[in-house]
Order: structure tokens, then sequence, then C-alpha cells
């Protein structure tokens, strides 16, 4: 990856390595990237995994960075902020992966015309099979854009879409592996129900989810037609996929998706209204 940026992670959790891991992987340069966190055993790791550069004064990585991906917890917002703000210049370019903080609510705590990018990463990130939302902000740019997508196309996919959109994405792929996990995990405990065992149920079940997307994806076919490519004529799967028919799979996943979404625009409302306040 060719970026020729220098790169600051505000905050070093687990969604901020596996993006970090995913630009050395792409062929960004140890140099490019500086890791700031509160937890010294945090930045002593990722410096002896990684050789980047780490510290724990925010202002200073803001200040060394032109592009800073504001990756600390929600609740901390409040008080990263402001150290952000104070080392920020026109040149550079914030991305946030905090959930559920809008970016007019970024915007409002930095200096006029600020270029902030907003994006939705989730879990899969962890093993390059991420999926990214990702929306601009007032001032932020094509380039800002596409900088923003090569750097989470490191981890997976990325979309980008208009912000008034990244609730439904959160409710949707932010959300959904939590859906899927439980999905495997039911699967699973059927197969146990009928016979297997343990171990092997697991298996089958995460393999069976893993190579129906990857079909999907690759073929790029609707789903409703590879879902009647297995289905034959008084076959299992037809009998299977009466029972879930009959038991609501298809609503609840819906309802489900709605509800995350719904709970996704409460929490920004109330990041919002806190940051606003400060």
């Amino acid at each position: 990856m060719q970026l020729k940026r220098k790169i600051a992670f505000i905050g070093a959790g687990n969604m901020a390595g596996a993006i970090l891991e995913g630009l050395l992987r792409a062929g960004a340069a140890q140099d490019e990237i500086w890791a700031t966190d509160p937890r010294q055993e945090r930045l002593d790791e990722l410096r002896a995994d990684h050789g980047i550069r780490v510290g724990r004064d925010n202002a200073e990585a803001v200040r060394w960075a032109n592009v800073v991906l504001l990756a600390t917890k929600p609740q901390v917002f409040d008080r990263v902020l402001p150290e952000v703000a104070e080392a920020v210049d026109p040149e550079t370019l914030l991305i946030s992966i905090a959930a559920g903080v809008p970016v007019g609510a970024i915007e409002a705590r930095m200096p006029e015309g600020t270029r902030v990018v907003r994006t939705m990463p989730n879990t899969p990130a962890l093993v390059d099979a991420g999926a990214t939302a990702i929306a601009a902000g007032a001032h932020a740019t094509a380039e800002d854009l596409a900088i923003a997508q090569r750097i989470f196309a490191s981890v997976g996919m990325t979309e980008v879409m208009d912000e008034s959109l990244l609730d439904a994405a959160t409710g949707l792929s932010g959300s959904g592996p939590a859906y899927i996990f439980l999905v495997i995990e039911a699967l699973s405990d059927a197969g146990v129900k009928v016979g297997l065992r343990r171990d092997q149920a697991l298996r089958l079940a995460a393999q069976t989810v893993l190579g129906s997307a990857k079909l999907l994806i690759d073929t790029g076919a609707h789903p409703g037609q590879l879902k009647d490519q297995v289905t034959s004529p008084g076959g299992t799967a037809i009998a299977g996929l009466h029972t879930l028919e009959a038991g609501g799979l298809r609503t609840t996943l819906i309802d489900a998706v709605e509800a995350a979404t719904q709970r996704a625009a409460v929490l920004g409302a109330e990041a919002k209204a806190k940051l606003a306040l400060e």
C-alpha cells in the first residue's frame, strides 16, 4: 500500500490493532504509523510485535500525522477530542471509527473546516474479512474518501454511503456478526441434537456459513437463486426451509436489524448531546 501518509491511531484497542496490522500487511511502512493508548502494556506489545511508533501523548501524535484515526471508545471521546483539536491542522484528515458518534459532533469540536470521515467497521476486520461503511463529513473531499477506502480495504470490503445511512449499516453489518454467531451456535446445537459430536457440528456449521457467503460473493448470484439450487423437489432442504419460514426466521432477522438500527440512532443522539454539552 503506497499511501505515503503518516497515520496516527488515537486509541489502540482490538479494532485499531486489526487495521494497523492490515495496513502493514498491505505494504505500509512501520515508520508511517504511530499509535497512542493510555495502557503502556498495549503500547509495548505493539512496538514489540510491529515495530511502529507508540506513545501516550495524543496531541504529539496528531501533530506528527496527516491522517488521524480516532479509535477510542465513545465513552472517552469527550476527553480525547480537545487534545486532537489543539494539535490538528488544516491538512489533517480525521477518520473516526467510534460507533454512534456523528460527524457533526466531531466537527463541532474541531477548528472550522476540519475534514472528517466517519466509518463503521465490524469485527471480522480482525481476520481481514471486515465490512466497513464510510461516510464523508461536511468538508471531506473525494480524495479523503479514497484514502479511507484504501485503509479499510486492507481488512475487508468497503461501502461509501451518506451518513444518514450509517445507523442502518450499524444495524446490519456492524451488529450482524452477533446474529451470525447465534445462527452458527444454533446450527451446531441442532447438529448435536441429531447425533453429531459438538466439535464436528461446530466446524460443519461454521464452514457452511463461510462457504455459502463466499459462493454468493464470488458468483454474484441472487441468494434466492442459490437457495433454489440447493432445494430439490421433495428433498431435505425444502423440508428445513419450510420449518424456518414457519418459525419466522426471515421476519425475526429483519426485526433484529431494524431494532439495532433504531438503537444506533438513539446512541448517536446521546453522543451528540453529550459532546455538545462539553
